[in-house]
């Protein structure tokens, strides 16, 4: 394939069920093991700024968001840039063999975070998780690019976005049932989940092995040979464009959970859908309800996104192979950055759950897309060492995200942060005593001041301040990546590249 003029859509595509019936059994081995790691991952990066950020008194580690943005900066560094270096390394010594020190790696990530609940404990064990996913999904992508043909790859990256998300739907709902008996049983069960990643390797065979092992074994410094692929230039180009779609997602799980827990009144919700009965146990925790079921925890909002894709997502990719690859990722990154504003618009429940639709109407178009793009673009024995190059926009994204959304959300969205405000300036608490109010329950004595109801405090503190900022800002950097897009596309048709249906 020609570097300077990529093919990015081919000219047959199978139809919905004819592609997913093109799938072979090495497909769903590597989507089970997909599967499993995402349960356990998402089980704590969904819950991890709650972890972070509850008091200590509630089990939490009692940080600000800034203080949790350091804890992100090390994760998305490890697990952005790894891949990016080391992607080439699956291709080397075989994808089996990563995926399994992977796994390793990772459940020790696990067990650091159960031993050492502190600011230190949690930032090795998340840089630990990081470098384990790191080397977790260039064998992993590299496999599923080798199973898929040209003309089922759409459906292929779709339905393997889906089954991501089948293991992101169950870790929430298991990290909100474990969490409120213990956070380290929390940590202890997502090492054991990912552990069962050996038992589906037993199954795994590489496709594509022997013709690997028939060639010349690559010498070199693999560093060298991953910074001169780099240097194309449309991955140079698309890297840029691409991070603000990277920067909205991880906004989405490294502030919603708790701008959720600080603003929504998920009553709304379950009083809209149960009036006054009481929920089942069934429903409360397939909607991660608190034990006594009268709200929905952050993670049942966040699972909106997770259910949807792992529901939906093959018409999405039906949807996207037939639009093509860079008006798929315009349409999607568009949308994405609709359902930012919304949030900033908004606290109300269900407007709540709006956004976060149509930010993962967005993300099902975007997502599997982009790496469908880096897949076919790949010389075919460096696809995994280029699909460890799909990791720059997403680690650029994230590391920009780390050093903006978390210090904007403490400085304008956070309800301690308003709290500790209003006691000072409402109340006349004085900074002795200020410093004096453990963090994380600023808001509760900021209550029993008012004399009035939660709900009465958290809504007047919601309308006296720029809640939303957070929101704007995120949402407008996807505008301009949307825009980005739109320019990369059309420079991409000057170069004669085929996108077929652009």
């Amino acid at each position: 394939m020609n570097a300077e003029n990529p093919t990015l859509d081919h000219g047959r595509r199978l139809g919905i069920w004819a592609a997913l019936a093109s799938l072979g059994y090495v497909f769903w081995v590597v989507g089970g093991m997909e599967l499993v790691e995402r349960l356990a991952y998402y089980g704590v990066k969904t819950t991890a700024p709650i972890y972070a950020t509850d008091a200590v008194s509630d089990g939490g580690l009692g940080l600000t968001m800034t203080q949790f943005g350091h804890v992100l900066l090390a994760w998305a560094l490890f697990q952005s840039f790894v891949p990016v270096f080391f992607g080439g390394l699956a291709d080397r010594l075989g994808y089996k063999e990563t995926i399994a020190l992977a796994t390793v790696f990772k459940a020790f990530a696990y067990l650091v975070m159960a031993w050492f609940p502190s600011f230190w404990g949690f930032l090795v064990g998340a840089a630990l998780l990081a470098f384990g996913t790191g080397i977790f999904k260039p064998g992993i992508q590299g496999t599923l690019v080798k199973c898929s043909r040209p003309d089922n790859s759409a459906m292929a990256w779709g339905v393997f976005y889906q089954m991501v998300n089948i293991g992101g739907w169950i870790g929430p709902l298991l990290a909100a049932q474990l969490r409120i008996l213990s956070w380290d049983k929390l940590f202890y069960c997502c090492a054991a989940i990912i552990l069962l990643n050996f038992i589906l390797l037993l199954t795994y065979k590489e496709p594509g092995k022997e013709e690997r092992l028939r060639q010349p074994r690559q010498q070199g410094s693999l560093w060298r040979d991953a910074w001169r692929e780099i240097q194309q230039p449309y991955l140079i180009r698309y890297v840029l464009v691409f991070s603000g779609f990277w920067f909205m997602f991880m906004a989405l799980f490294d502030v919603l959970p708790v701008y959720v827990r600080d603003w929504v009144d998920t009553t709304a919700i379950v009083t809209t859908l149960f009036g006054d009965g009481s929920p089942s146990a069934l429903w409360r925790g397939l909607l991660a309800m608190d034990p006594e079921g009268t709200r929905v925890l952050p993670e049942g909002i966040m699972n909106v996104n997770f259910g949807l894709i792992m529901l939906v997502c093959f018409l999405y990719a039906g949807l996207a192979g037939r639009l093509g690859t860079v008006p798929s990722l315009i349409f999607g990154t568009g949308l994405c950055a609709m359902g930012l504003l919304l949030l900033g618009a908004s606290h109300l429940a269900w407007l709540v759950v709006l956004a976060v639709v149509i930010f993962s109407s967005g993300e099902m178009l975007a997502s599997p897309t982009s790496s469908k793009f880096i897949g076919n673009i790949a010389p075919p024995d460096k696809k995994a060492m280029y699909l460890g190059f799909k990791e720059l926009p997403y680690g650029i994204g994230w590391v920009a995200e780390t050093l903006v959304g978390p210090r904007l959300y403490d400085a304008t969205g956070s309800r301690e942060t308003l709290a500790r405000e209003a006691l000072a300036q409402e109340h006349g608490v004085g900074a002795a005593r200020l410093a004096e109010i453990p963090a994380g329950e600023a808001f509760a004595h900021l209550v029993h001041l008012s004399g009035q109801s939660e709900a009465v405090v958290r809504e007047a503190l919601y309308q006296a301040n720029a809640v939303g900022t957070v929101w704007y800002v995120m949402g407008g950097v996807g505008l301009v990546s949307t825009l980005g897009l739109v320019v990369f596309g059309r420079w991409l048709k000057r170069q004669g590249a085929d996108l077929n249906a652009a």
